[in-house]
């Protein structure tokens, strides 16, 4: 079975920022299932591999369109430098979409945090809750005003509900204001550098939020702990020894052995592919873990963490 069987057909590019570019594609094969706000695909790289994109609900796209925002990374590992190159009336292959970070069910008003590239799924639930009449707020955060990317989209949708902040002057973002300032039930939203994330996070339980109300998508992982080394994985259930090579992830390792492992985001922010850890200390590469299931090193995400022992036993 294809594991990518949309295959898109670019219509037009804008550029967005001096590094943002928002890509229109038209569906040539294959057909774009439903989509909710939050959704994304997965793009096929020419050397193998994919790449995620959030999906975006852009005013006047044309019917049976998709769009995707794009940021060319200084650190990219081909992904980003791939979608910049990209010129109307090339075609890529991708997936369906899928959704890790959808919007709650219901009316109860919603507080939107947004930062960089991290706007894209974030554009899309502003739009659905314009439409559905809901309460909410957007605050969109960068380093310095020319940098954030699709500003007059979100302006025609959020109108006086967005709020923009700069790190460079006073406009800066205040998270516990924000928090402060959103209804006692509110959902809150965040996608964007998992240093947001983790502030965003921490500032919401501690005011109260509980964690089910807390949603977050990251959109860049954060810097490595340390550099890779290669170590090897144990898997409980057989005996069977795998090695993890210093440019592969656990789960590229068992793939290559054979192993049959079930994920999705392969960033560390869906929970997944969480495992069971018997012996050994991870290296904890995700997002998604509290500080004190970490330090438990009982579980770990293996898309993207590693050891720093020479060997994890598994449950698997």
């Amino acid at each position: 079975m294809d594991a990518h069987p949309l295959k898109l057909k670019v219509q037009s590019i804008v550029a967005e920022t001096p590094v943002i570019r928002s890509v229109v594609f038209g569906v040539e094969g294959g057909a774009v299932t439903e989509w909710q706000a939050g959704a994304h695909i997965r793009v096929l790289l020419p050397g193998g591999g994919d790449r995620p994109y959030s999906l975006m609900a852009l005013p006047d796209l044309p019917e049976g369109a998709v769009a995707l925002g794009v940021l060319r990374e200084e650190t990219s590992t081909g992904g980003s430098q791939f979608m910049h190159a990209l010129q109307v009336g090339d075609v890529v292959s991708a997936t369906a979409p899928v959704n890790n970070f959808g919007l709650h069910e219901g009316a109860a008003p919603a507080l939107l945090f947004a930062g960089g590239i991290g706007v894209t799924p974030i554009l899309s639930m502003a739009a659905v809750l314009k439409a559905q009449g809901t309460w909410f707020r957007l605050h969109y955060a960068g380093r310095m005003p020319g940098l954030l990317a699709f500003l007059p989209q979100l302006q025609a949708i959020c109108s006086d509900g967005l709020a923009v902040h700069y790190d460079s002057d006073a406009s800066r973002l205040d998270i516990a204001a924000a928090l402060g300032e959103a209804p006692a039930d509110a959902h809150v939203y965040v996608c964007g550098p998992a240093g947001m994330i983790d502030a965003v996070k921490a500032a919401a339980l501690a005011r109260g939020i509980p964690a089910g109300r807390i949603h977050f998508e990251l959109f860049n992982a954060g810097p490595a702990s340390s550099p890779n080394q290669p170590f090897e994985v144990e898997v409980k259930s057989t005996g069977q020894v795998i090695t993890v090579a210093t440019d592969q992830s656990i789960i590229e390792a068992l793939e290559a052995a054979g192993l049959d492992v079930l994920y999705d985001c392969r960033r560390g922010d869906c929970g997944i592919c969480q495992c069971g850890v018997i012996a050994g200390v991870p290296d904890h590469r995700d997002v998604i873990l509290s500080d004190d299931e970490k330090a438990s090193n009982k579980v770990m995400q293996i898309c993207v963490s590693r050891a720093k022992s020479d060997r994890l036993v598994l449950d698997l």
